[in-house]
């Protein structure tokens, strides 16, 4: 009990500081890329986001890569296997290395021609566009070879240290403005080389802490072929089902813009950076969560794997409601507060995204637990082929004379079904889970909990007014009404008294202070 008690505290502080992290790199990335856009002008700022495009595709490996590495790293951890750890963590770095090796020859081959030949760049900046162009191969280099250090960190839950290093990250981008400012030479080509010695003084940030926090960060070359392929085989799926995702959402921008042109794709592109954000929110609990749910069940505590799973589904859940709620609710007043001029059918589209985005809140934990068994293979093209199935249904629905958001009601089918389908998989899967358990304590409660709070949230707010004071009211409403409702239903009469308890004894020590 007490080893549960501590792992909990554990997950509740590593949010706490992913929290703080995603606080400061956003408020920070949001003041950066406003002054470099300004700095650059537009046509360098775009030669440098399509030319390093790269950086992107980067992020894109990385993301099927991290799965991989995090969870082979968290099984070993959860096993007590520190000999076959440290074999993981070779393997991984072997991995990662022949993936650079491969992106350089490609890069410098391919991807050298495409630029040169193929891209519209003004002649006059070509020059610019190379440096940039290799700086964004430098760049992917050094980010895919820090994968497996980072994945270390948040397999031993280590997650202050990204807070701290993100500190010093934020720090440096805003060094990066200043000397943008005050350097007289090209300032693209100043940019993409700073851009790259920042990743690189944060590579190495990372590389020291794991070399003295954790054992096994210490590179030794050796080939185990079993286990090479079996965690090149885990991301290999995984990048199969990113790219059912890539697919869903650049196909989806493509019949739209069939149908509406490109102001409708403006609208949907201000709904995706909502998005964004939102799922960054949420994956800064699951997060300090999943590493728990593939120790558990590593370890054998089934059970305790399985609790995790549906609580953490719950909360991450509760925690997109407290910020969902009031976004939904103040949508036209936000979207002219932040942009101005709002492209047509804006809100309607953050609305249905944000929906969306809840329903994938409840599938996250889910999905970990699938992966923590290994066996991905067919949840990933189960779930590919799931998501790609909205595009035809969108398509009759835009053919049939349907307002343009209409493309994004299937999406709340699609990922209705795809939530039940990895539990259908993950309860065939291991024992111990159970369709309707799940779907009366998780499912339909946080549907309850939403449903309620939106209602009551949205009746208190009617009568305030659509000034930045009412909306700093209504936020301040929706966030405590949901709040009690989540305390009241969305909690086991466990957890409510642990929330209760803990309440009163923070009273009571003010009180006594």
């Amino acid at each position: 009990m007490s080893k549960n008690s501590e792992n909990n505290k554990r997950i509740a502080k590593n949010t706490l500081m992913l929290y703080f992290r995603m606080f400061i790199t956003t408020i920070v990335g949001l003041y950066t890329s406003r002054v470099v856009l300004n700095t650059l002008g537009v046509t360098d700022f775009g030669i440098y986001n399509v030319v390093g495009g790269i950086i992107t595709m980067a992020s894109f490996f990385n993301s099927a890569m991290v799965a991989a590495s995090q969870r082979f790293l968290s099984f070993e951890l959860g096993r007590n296997d520190y000999d076959r750890l440290k074999r993981v963590f070779c393997t991984t770095i072997n991995i990662h290395a022949t993936i650079c090796l491969v992106a350089l020859v490609l890069a410098e081959t391919i991807g050298l021609w495409f630029v040169n030949a193929k891209l519209v760049i003004p002649e006059d900046r070509m020059i610019a566009a190379n440096w940039v162009y290799q700086a964004s191969i430098l760049t992917f280099i050094i980010k895919v070879m820090s994968v497996p250090y980072n994945s270390a960190i948040v397999a031993h839950e280590k997650m202050s240290a990204f807070a701290y290093i993100s500190i010093l990250d934020v720090v440096l981008q805003l060094l990066i403005v200043y000397l943008l400012v005050v350097f007289p030479f090209d300032k693209l080509i100043v940019y993409s080389i700073l851009m790259v010695c920042v990743v690189s003084l944060i590579r190495v940030c990372y590389t020291i802490y794991c070399k003295r926090h954790f054992s096994e960060c210490t590179y030794h070359f050796f080939f185990d072929k079993p286990l090479f392929f079996e965690i090149f085989s885990f991301a290999g799926w995984s990048i199969i089902g990113n790219l059912g995702f890539s697919f869903k959402n650049q196909l989806s921008n493509i019949i739209l813009n069939l149908f509406f042109g490109p102001s409708v794709n403006a609208a949907r592109g201000v709904a995706m950076q909502v998005s964004s954000h939102v799922k960054t929110f949420a994956h800064s609990f699951t997060m300090a969560l999943n590493p728990q749910i593939t120790k558990q069940y590593a370890a054998g505590n089934l059970e305790v794997s399985r609790i995790l799973v549906y609580a953490g589904s719950r909360y991450t859940f509760y925690l997109l409601t407290l910020i969902s709620i009031p976004v939904i609710i103040n949508i036209n007043y936000i979207l002219k507060l932040w942009l101005g001029v709002v492209p047509e059918f804006t809100a309607q589209f953050v609305i249905f995204t944000i929906l969306t985005s809840l329903l994938y809140a409840l599938s996250e934990c889910v999905t970990k637990a699938i992966q923590a068994t290994g066996r991905i293979k067919w949840f990933q093209i189960g779930v590919s082929i799931i998501m790609l199935s909205e595009l035809p249904i969108a398509w009759v629905l835009l053919e049939m004379g349907y307002p343009p958001y209409a493309a994004m009601w299937p999406s709340l089918l699609t990922y209705s079904v795809a939530l039940f389908f990895r539990f259908w998989l993950i309860n065939r899967y291991v024992e111990g889970y159970r369709f309707m358990e799940y779907f009366i304590h998780v499912v339909l409660r946080c549907i309850v909990v939403f449903v309620l709070s939106y209602g009551l949230s949205h009746v208190m707010s009617m009568s305030l007014h659509p000034t930045f004071l009412g909306f700093i009211e209504s936020t301040i409403l929706c966030v405590i009404v949901s709040t009690v409702v989540i305390i009241l239903l969305g909690m086991e009469k466990g957890e409510r008294n642990f929330v209760i308890n803990k309440v009163r004894s923070i009273v009571n020590k003010r009180l006594h202070s």
